[in-house]
């Protein structure tokens, strides 16, 4: 069984105690009545069909109560039905009376604290007065004599003091456990769709970073392959030579993205794009340090460098790229600047620089792209060192 809905059913079961204690002591007193020979069934008939009814409306507000919803009118006809039962009943706390008991231990849930305090006083205070009246008139379904009067009033007083203090705080507080259990049900299947959607959106992104930029550079190659194909027959054969092993490599990727092992190498990054830029006509200069930069920083940097390499063939008509990667002991720089500005491209930066900054700024780090100002645009990408966590 679902764990929140056996707690639902446990949660029941204890708000439903009250009318339970309420079928206990009524089937005593008719029982002891009954044996005494003072049953007074034209009370006894119209008080039974009462709590019977009210048995009705008490369930239904136990459930709506653990639904987070208070049912105004379900209560207050369980307790018109309460009062009139323990009215004809002479109110008698352990007897019929405990329909008050009941009511208001139900009653209470879902409401304020100075409420459920109000109608717990109140209970009491209407219990008392019924059983005072009982007592005083000898109208008490039991009708056995009382040879002290005010002590019975005072046990009688002294029961529902108890009892509305003891029955309602129970129920709220079992019903707060319970929602509390709800919420953290609802938070854990939230995070769960939270994490879902930022894999996806984690997924997605990679597919970019992989697929993009294989397809454009196959997409160049394939090109230069029709204009070579009449010229140079040779050299178009070559081309798509290339291209089928970007298409292999584009496989193999995919392959590795799908099942979470990959990780770009930035070296053999650069020479990647370094080759795909050059064979677009794009004449592509590496500054690069002497040593290698820091752990964490070259995987994302490859990522960044494949995205920019990806913009310069989709966005700009360059003729000229340059990748400059330089870092100190405070941080880590990457920059690729290129001449071919165009104006989508500083309107519309595309899906995979966002990609680009969320890796970014995964590892600490941020990336800006826009317009220098004298024809050309620079991307510049910088991780603060040393990378926490």
């Amino acid at each position: 069984m679902d764990t929140i809905k056996r707690a639902r059913r446990i949660s029941l079961c204890v708000l439903n105690v009250g009318v339970v204690m309420m079928w206990f002591v009524v089937v005593v007193t008719i029982l002891g009545t009954a044996a005494n020979g003072a049953a007074s069934w034209l009370r006894i008939a119209p008080a039974l069909i009462a709590i019977i009814v009210f048995t009705w409306f008490f369930l239904r507000i136990s459930r709506a109560v653990l639904d987070r919803r208070y049912p105004k009118r379900e209560v207050a006809a369980a307790g018109a039905l309460a009062l009139f039962a323990a009215a004809l009943g002479g109110a008698d706390p352990l007897g019929w009376g405990f329909a008050l008991l009941a009511w208001v231990s139900v009653a209470t849930v879902g409401v304020r604290a100075w409420t459920a305090v109000g109608l717990a006083a109140g209970t009491f205070a209407t219990g008392t007065g019924l059983g005072a009246i009982a007592v005083l008139t000898g109208q008490g379904l039991l009708s056995i004599p009382v040879p002290d009067d005010g002590g019975a009033i005072v046990f009688i007083g002294f029961t529902y003091a108890v009892m509305c203090a003891v029955l309602p705080p129970g129920n709220r507080f079992w019903a707060w456990i319970y929602t509390l259990a709800v919420q953290a049900h609802e938070g854990r299947a939230a995070h769960t769709q939270l994490a879902v959607a930022e894999e996806r959106l984690r997924f997605a992104r990679d597919l970019h970073d992989l697929v993009g930029h294989q397809l454009s550079a196959i997409a160049v190659k394939t090109e230069l392959a029709v204009r070579l194909s009449d010229a140079d027959t040779v050299a178009a054969k070559a081309e798509m030579v290339e291209v089928n092993g970007l298409t292999r490599t584009a496989l193999r990727e995919l392959r590795q993205a799908v099942r979470g092992y990959r990780e770009l190498d930035l070296n053999a990054e650069l020479d990647s794009v370094k080759g795909v830029l050059e064979a677009a006509g794009i004449r592509c200069e590496l500054q690069l340090p002497y040593r290698e930069p820091p752990g964490g920083v070259a995987p994302a940097f490859a990522y960044a460098v494949r995205e920019a390499a990806t913009n310069v063939l989709k966005h700009s008509t360059a003729s000229f790229c340059e990748i400059t990667l330089r870092f100190t002991d405070e941080e880590a720089e990457l920059l690729v600047r290129n001449d071919g500005v165009v104006r989508r491209q500083v309107s519309d930066l595309g899906s995979g620089l966002t990609g680009m900054g969320e890796r970014l700024a995964s590892v600490g780090g941020k990336v800006t792209a826009r317009p220098t100002g004298d024809g050309e645009f620079l991307l510049r990408a910088v991780v603060s060192l040393p990378i926490c966590g």
